[in-house]
């Protein structure tokens, strides 16, 4: 897929948690092709300590609007900067980086598909979820978080599927983990595709090995160039996806990622 450095202007930045901002980008142009799950590397302007481009999934494409969407954790003083943004601003973007998680080709009779994710890990869900149902199937999402108040943009998931919580404190949808929700044990899926902190997706990969379910996830290593040359994101992972198998080989998760099955990682070793 083509790669794009783009000057995007700032069409709002919208404060949707004390820790994050959703920013939307637009252009005179027509954005570019994107998929579920792929990301955008970020230039931080203004920032002494930043020097580097931030790696940021992509949250959601409104063609329509010719907008893209950027859900930001404001965990250091680069992303700090992202926040202090206002409507009419530039942010320059490489775009679209890695590969994506798996689009079915056509609607299957009866196929379902678990959306799980936590934390900011949400964030490429949206997006996935508006495909898979342009695609004419509705995917349960099933998001976690510590409490009632972490729980980010409910309603826009809502506009996709059926979306379950959990909360580690009980103050909204079931008290625990993801991989504690009831529905995990009172319904079966075809495919689950995952995004969050890496013991949830491994947890839930872990879920999904036991019970034969074709599983993906997004990992997060850190990414500073998002082209596969400085070598920062390298995992190592099985060379033809047989769980298996014990040959392995060394793969920039930028590149050949962010998304993986999980019959790839070595997680399950």
């Amino acid at each position: 897929m083509k790669k794009y450095i783009l000057d995007l202007t700032v069409r709002s930045v919208e404060r949707v948690h004390e820790r994050y901002v959703l920013i939307k980008l637009t252009q005179q142009e027509a954005l570019p092709p994107m998929n579920p799950g792929q990301f955008v590397e970020v230039r931080v302007d203004g920032s002494a300590s930043t020097f580097l481009r931030r790696p940021i999934s992509i949250h959601f494409v409104d063609y329509q609007a010719n907008e893209l969407w950027l859900l930001v954790a404001c965990v250091g003083d680069g992303t700090r900067r992202m926040a202090e943004l206002k409507a009419g601003d530039t942010l320059n973007c490489v775009l679209p980086l890695g590969n994506g998680f798996s689009i079915p080709c056509d609607k299957i009779a009866g196929h379902k598909t678990l959306l799980a994710g936590g934390g900011v890990g949400v964030a490429p869900l949206l997006y996935l979820g508006k495909v898979l149902k342009e695609k004419g199937m509705e995917p349960t999402f099933l998001l976690g978080a510590r409490s009632a108040k972490d729980l980010l943009m409910l309603s826009e998931f809502e506009k996709y599927g059926r979306v379950l919580v959990t909360t580690e404190d009980g103050t909204m949808g079931e008290k625990g983990f993801v991989t504690n929700h009831s529905v995990l044990q009172q319904e079966t899926f075809n495919l689950i595709q995952v995004c969050g902190p890496t013991p949830m997706m491994k947890a839930v990969a872990r879920y999904a090995s036991e019970k034969g379910i074709a599983c993906e996830v997004s990992l997060e290593n850190l990414m500073a160039c998002g082209l596969g040359a400085c070598l920062c994101c390298v995992e190592k992972v099985r060379v033809d996806g047989d769980a298996s198998t014990t040959v392995t080989t060394n793969v920039c998760v930028c590149k050949e990622g962010p998304v993986f099955n999980i019959n790839r990682l070595l997680w399950q070793s």
